[in-house]
């Protein structure tokens, strides 16, 4: 019984460590370090412990040589991916230069295109321009030769013109002297009718000045009446002092149609008899008007000379 619990107690230990180590190699836990010594166990268990050790120290190396080996390979493989990574973008650059060399090749065969279709246009209008030179000229040879039969054919009917025209001349020689007499006789009679008409015209306008004189000097009678209608207005409104005596002032006035008293302003004069006709113009508001035009138009702004009238 005792034999078979010496052979457990370090079976159990061995396992435990084994399970131990495998946990603390997955969590990374270095071993490089020196075990840590365990408590005493009897002989069989120590041998069974050294033995079950060296097994794990075997293990442990394993996994350590695993472990290096599966980052040596994780590190090729990265190696890798970036060697193709490298290999993908060295191909994709190349791609993009052959792309990019492509698309000016094809610029290039287009401007070669475009170049070609104008020289070609060019030939086509220069040729154009070569066939309507060669028409021109043509047409200008034609015209030239059509002008030349013209002209001969003018000529000779110059010819015949001439000789019609110089019997034509003889009559027309002939027809003017008719004529000539006929114009003197009605230039004649012209002068006799215009002088007929300056006269009446003459003594139409005499009459017609008679008539403006005369209207004219009625116009001024009216005009010297109202003139005087109106001064007489402002008298009868003026009020005077012994002051004023032997002055005088001058305004100017302003008249609607109706008589109505528009504006007035002082011209010049003694300031007192100015003030007083002033009130006088204002006071009055309406002066006398001559309901004629011409009239009228000759009072409508008036210069005034109202001078104080004592009794």
């Amino acid at each position: 019984m005792a034999g078979k619990s010496d052979f457990t107690v370090p079976f159990i230990i061995s396992a435990g460590i084994h399970v131990g180590v495998i946990v603390i190699l997955a969590m990374g836990v270095d071993f490089s370090e020196k075990p840590k010594v365990v408590p005493q166990a009897s002989a069989p268990a120590v041998q069974a412990v050294v033995v079950e050790q060296k097994r794990v120290n075997a293990q442990v190396e394993k996994l350590k040589a695993e472990k290096l080996a599966a980052e040596r390979k994780e590190k090729a493989r990265q190696e890798e991916l970036n060697r193709k990574a490298r290999e993908a973008r060295q191909a994709r650059e190349r791609e993009q230069a052959r792309i990019k060399k492509l698309e000016q090749e094809r610029k290039q065969k287009e401007l070669e295109t475009q170049n070609a279709a104008k020289a070609a246009k060019a030939a086509k209008l220069k040729e154009q321009q070569e066939k309507e030179k060669a028409a021109k000229a043509e047409a200008q040879r034609k015209k030239k030769e059509a002008e030349r039969k013209a002209a001969e054919e003018a000529a000779a009917k110059a010819e015949a013109k001439r000789k019609a025209e110089e019997a034509a001349a003889k009559k027309a020689a002939e027809e003017r002297k008719r004529k000539a007499e006929a114009e003197a006789k009605r230039k004649a009679e012209e002068a006799a009718r215009r002088e007929q008409e300056r006269m009446m015209q003459e003594a139409l306008a005499a009459e017609q000045a008679a008539l403006s004189q005369t209207r004219n000097k009625q116009v001024m009678s009216e005009v010297q009446r109202y003139t005087s209608m109106i001064r007489a207005t402002i008298q009868r409104h003026l009020v005077v002092d012994e002051s004023m005596r032997g002055k005088s002032c001058r305004v100017f006035i302003r008249l609607a149609k109706d008589g109505f008293v528009t504006g007035n302003e002082i011209v010049s004069g003694d300031p007192v008899v100015c003030r007083a006709t002033k009130a006088a113009i204002n006071k009055a508001g309406r002066l006398p008007v001559s309901p004629e035009a011409d009239v009228y138009n000759k009072l409508k702004e008036i210069n005034l000379t109202v001078q104080p009238e004592f009794n």
